[in-house]
């Protein structure tokens, strides 16, 4: 099948799951209801200039309010899974329970959440952590802090114990590139970090607190089935040469196999951790047993996917000494990301080449345009139609290559709050006017519905 032919639902395997997603901090709302605490992104929307439109996520969608009409939109599309979050400073405001009391009032909301999604048909897929860490954690160090391993397990153990009766897929952390290089090194993230080693301390213990949450996740949730979230690039070299060949060795080295790597039991690779030697000492500290709890064995890989990267030699680009080249003439969605759904065949071949997971999941991929809602209450976002299809062309291609994909996610069911972007960008299949909270199916989540319901 080209990736270029709208595919049909057919074409997948029968137990192929299909879903949408979502994330606690960009759609439920209810900032400060309930006895949720403050979280980084809280204090990060706060300070002024780092979200463009100087809004924040205290409203949002207000899922927190409104998730029954959600769900029952989720349900109607045909889905069979429904990937959400669980906001760690609404269950621990104060970030653990040695510095606070559980929120009850918390717990009970994600209760009905997933009570909701059953009853509806829906799998539930909870992400423990998609980077709202309690403020007051922060406070101590956040990510790097050691201490903040062990209030992750705390957290984990409260939540697991409390759902993992219903919820049988958890994901332990989404894509720690964005939470701990974005975070702590760009400085475009929260916490707002301008710091190389900040950031890979903070990606080691990410990683380690989620290979030592796998088995108290597998303890109070008999049979479920465990693994992480990553955002993974294909990348290409801007030409033929030596020099742009080891520059994309260097990228990929830390955009992909920093990551990888230590959780399919090799350990860091050797060639970033000479380069981060070599750049002010920013390899972190880790400790004997941390690449072996690392490396638990997990039941599937969650990848992400949006765009590929070219890069090229740059001897001013910084410890990988790589820097990044826009291709010319190519699609791009309204972030400027480049369209291009033979990166994901390439992707998914490529992790199935290297490191043989024995399940992977597509857990998000999707795409921002200038959506424009008319007034006879249609949404026609032709360009993101066209993603959506073309995008799952190419993951029936990479079934057929034998890779072994289970599932797909779209991003996302709603227009959201998109972190740094505020509400600038709208990723949704269905819009959502943040004045009233309408939600409007666009054009492409009713070819989704259609899609998945022939």
């Amino acid at each position: 099948m080209s990736s270029n032919t709208a595919p049909k639902r057919q074409d997948f395997p029968a137990d192929f799951r299909w879903g949408v997603s979502t994330s606690s901090f960009q759609i439920e709302g209810a900032g400060r209801e309930d006895g949720k605490g403050e979280s980084i992104w809280d204090r990060f929307c706060s300070e002024p200039g780092r979200i463009r439109d100087g809004s924040n996520a205290l409203v949002a969608c207000d899922h927190y309010h409104l998730f029954p009409q959600d769900l029952d939109m989720a349900k109607a599309l045909g889905v069979n899974a429904y990937r959400f979050s669980i906001a760690w400073p609404r269950i621990l405001p104060n970030g653990t329970a040695g510095r606070g009391a559980v929120n009850e009032a918390g717990l009970a909301f994600y209760d009905r959440l997933v009570d909701g999604m059953l009853e509806r048909g829906l799998d539930p897929w909870a992400t423990l952590y998609h980077w709202d860490l309690p403020q007051p954690l922060q406070e101590q160090g956040g990510w790097l802090s050691r201490d903040t391993v062990g209030a992750f397990l705390e957290y984990t153990d409260i939540v697991t114990r409390r759902l993992g009766d219903r919820v049988k897929h958890w994901i332990t952390h989404n894509e720690p590139w964005c939470s701990c290089m974005m975070g702590y090194w760009e400085g475009v993230h929260a916490p707002g970090g301008k710091s190389l080693a900040d950031a890979m301390q903070a990606c080691h213990h990410v990683l380690l607190s989620h290979g030592q949450a796998i088995p108290l996740i597998r303890k109070n949730s008999a049979g479920a089935q465990v693994g992480i979230t990553l955002s993974l690039h294909p990348i290409t070299a801007a030409s033929d040469s030596a020099e742009d060949a080891a520059a994309l060795k260097r990228h990929d080295g830390l955009r992909n196999r920093w990551f990888l790597d230590p959780l399919f039991g090799r350990g860091y690779p050797e060639d970033t951790l000479a380069l981060l030697a070599s750049s002010g000492n920013a390899a972190p500290k880790v400790e004997a047993g941390d690449l072996a709890a690392i490396a638990t064995a997990t039941d599937f890989l969650g990848v992400n996917y949006y765009f590929p990267e070219m890069v090229k030699a740059d001897p001013a680009g910084g410890p990988m000494r790589a820097s990044l080249v826009e291709r010319e003439g190519v699609e791009r969605t309204g972030f400027g990301w480049e369209i291009s759904p033979q990166g994901l065949v390439d992707l998914l071949t490529r992790i199935q080449r290297d490191y043989n997971p024995a399940v992977i999941q597509l857990t998000e991929n999707g795409s921002t345009f200038e959506d424009v809602l008319t007034p006879d209450g249609h949404v026609h976002d032709a360009e993101r139609l066209s993603y959506l299809q073309r995008h799952l062309s190419a993951v029936k291609q990479a079934l057929d290559a034998g890779v072994p994909v289970k599932g797909y996610f779209a991003w996302s069911l709603l227009d959201n709050f998109e972190w740094a972007e505020g509400y600038l960008r709208r990723f949704g299949i269905a819009y959502v006017d943040y004045a009233t909270q309408q939600r409007t199916l666009k054009d492409s989540g009713l070819w989704y519905g259609q899609f998945l319901n022939e």
